[in-house]
């Protein structure tokens, strides 16, 4: 019984992370891969090499990167709660699913993204701030500013 997993569907197979930007640059442009994943190797002096030498060391960016490449450049559907668990590029693609074309992004589009990301961000800070007060509340009184020193006598 061979329990290897055949990966080869996966477009990410036998891809080089050089030629994987170059890819994603020519179709889409640094300007909205920076809005698309907010990495800061697409916005601040981008080139392909810069942005290959910091995916190389950054695992989470490459990781957002490639998973960028398979759902949006290859046009793939979203992978399963399991398999997006995975590293994409050990992610099984099943064998009826085939890459598409590269879906069209644009800066209006781009702008949008980041209207949406503000508002999650600010409902998210007040969500942490809520959850915070609420629990001084269990407290019975607000936390005083005086700085104590538990070895002063």
């Amino acid at each position: 019984m061979n329990n290897e997993i055949d990966y080869t569907n996966n477009p990410l197979h036998g891809l080089g992370l050089k030629s994987l930007v170059t890819e994603i640059v020519d179709q889409y442009g640094f300007e909205i891969l920076f809005t698309y994943l907010n990495i800061n190797c697409f916005k601040t002096n981008p080139s392909i090499d810069s942005s290959v030498k910091f995916l190389k060391k950054t695992e989470w960016a490459r990781i957002k990167v490639e998973a960028f490449y398979l759902y949006e450049y290859k046009n793939l559907s979203r992978a399963s709660y399991d398999q997006f668990s995975l590293p994409p590029r050990e992610r099984v693609i099943p064998e009826d699913q085939t890459p598409g074309d590269p879906k069209k992004l644009s800066l209006e589009d781009t702008e949008r993204l980041r209207e949406e990301r503000a508002i999650k961000s600010a409902e998210h800070l007040r969500e942490k701030r809520a959850k915070k007060s609420s629990e001084r509340e269990q407290w019975g009184k607000k936390p005083s500013k005086k700085k104590i020193d538990p070895w002063a006598r």
